[in-house]
């Protein structure tokens, strides 16, 4: 008796690591089109099982991590500017930033919202309008930054391009899903 239930600890513990790696794999495939590979895969593993092979889901699944880092970062902007310690200049970008981190997230609410309500008859504009706002969404991140070229800032201005450019990254993955979407054309709103 005990030996059975020995053999079968063993194999449903064998059954859940092939589960596990099946997931990985699915990730692992999803992240291939992206430029941060290991950034997708970390951001993204917990979507495997759900979406397994489907675009549409990747997709949506990449803006949705996209939404919640962005927003991180705007409260985190949003806690420095409250802090009071940058100064002239960086005072006036610090507040530019936090305004195109907040256009990005309208963006990237308005992309979300396109991917929840695909339609094969509008499939085509829908992917266009995607990329439009996605894009945007990356510009103004890149944006952000613009006001700090060639500023001295000490700490406050190094870990505020580190959370931008962690957020760019995020966003530049979900562009890459989406584009793959688009080029996998509507019948991949099939995929179940």
């Amino acid at each position: 008796m005990i030996r059975m239930s020995c053999i079968h600890h063993i194999f449903v513990t064998f059954m859940f690591l092939a589960w596990l790696a099946e997931g990985d794999n699915y990730v692992q495939d999803a992240c291939t089109v992206t430029r941060y590979r290991n950034i997708c895969v970390r951001t993204l593993a917990s979507f495997s099982n759900t979406a397994r092979r489907s675009p549409s889901k990747w997709a949506r699944a990449g803006v949705s991590v996209t939404i919640g880092e962005v927003k991180n970062v705007t409260q985190d902007l949003i806690g420095l500017k409250k802090q009071r310690v940058m100064k002239g200049m960086n005072i006036i970008a610090l507040s530019d930033c936090i305004e195109c981190f907040e256009d990005a997230v309208d963006e990237l609410y308005k992309s979300l919202n396109v991917l929840r309500n695909l339609s094969k008859s509008t499939f085509d504009i829908q992917m266009g309008d995607l990329n439009t706002w996605i894009s945007a969404a990356l510009t103004d991140e890149d944006t952000c930054l613009d006001g700090f070229e060639g500023v001295e800032g000490g700490k406050q201005v190094e870990l505020l391009r580190k959370w931008v450019l962690n957020a760019s990254y995020v966003t530049s993955n979900a562009l890459a899903l989406v584009s793959k979407l688009a080029s996998t054309g509507v019948e991949s709103l099939n995929d179940p």
